[in-house]
């Protein structure tokens, strides 16, 4: 903790040697894409796509879940979504998933997470039934197939927002799954080639 208050004491210092930048913030915000990823420590969007301020809106979930579009009863990813899609006028979407999720990881392997009931409820109602498939991947740490998979479900989960449907309907909007090896920092994107679709380097 110290090294994180140390470093905050000394960002101002930082910024001078960028103020024309950082002051041009103020005028508002302007990013390039809606960037969604997990929550986990070890992925850090703005390092992986060199972002700087201002270039990159994010979300982050536990196992970078999107959940199932429901006006009665808003959530924060929700509106996160709304807000960068209709406000800001985002063209680009990304779900990145990652190697070592423990979400997706806990999903695969059937784990008992009765000790964290928020964390079991929301695993489960944003989890794709396909995960299941993937039972044979329980004992690899790196679950990629299985990580692969539900980044594209999500996919599937965005489509059916009203304001992302009606960007990607008159080809305003871009939506792309990546995959993120926490090890190697390789970045690998689903993509068609020779009529299959698969992650491939970018």
């Amino acid at each position: 903790m110290k090294s994180l208050i140390a470093n905050a004491r000394s960002f101002a210092t930082h910024v001078t040697g960028c103020a024309e930048e950082f002051r041009a913030l103020e005028a508002g915000q302007h990013p390039e894409a809606l960037f969604i990823t997990c929550s986990d420590s070890r992925v850090v969007p703005s390092l992986i796509t060199g972002a700087r301020p201002g270039e990159l809106f994010e979300l982050r979930t536990a196992g970078n879940i999107v959940p199932e579009y429901c006006s009665d009863h808003p959530a924060g990813e929700t509106a996160t979504i709304e807000y960068a899609v209709r406000v800001l006028a985002v063209r680009t979407l990304i779900v990145c998933g990652h190697s070592h999720c423990g979400a997706v990881g806990a999903l695969v392997r059937g784990d008992d997470l009765s000790g964290a009931p928020a964390v079991r409820g929301w695993l489960e109602r944003g989890a794709s039934a396909e995960l299941k498939a993937f039972a044979d991947d329980r004992d690899d740490p790196v679950v990629a197939a299985a990580v692969q998979r539900h980044a594209l479900a999500q996919l599937d989960r965005l489509r059916a927002y009203p304001c992302v449907a009606e960007r990607l309907s008159d080809g305003r909007m871009t939506l792309h799954a990546w995959y993120y090896e926490v090890h190697t920092g390789s970045v690998l994107a689903h993509r068609a080639t020779d009529g299959e679709a698969a992650f491939l380097p970018l």
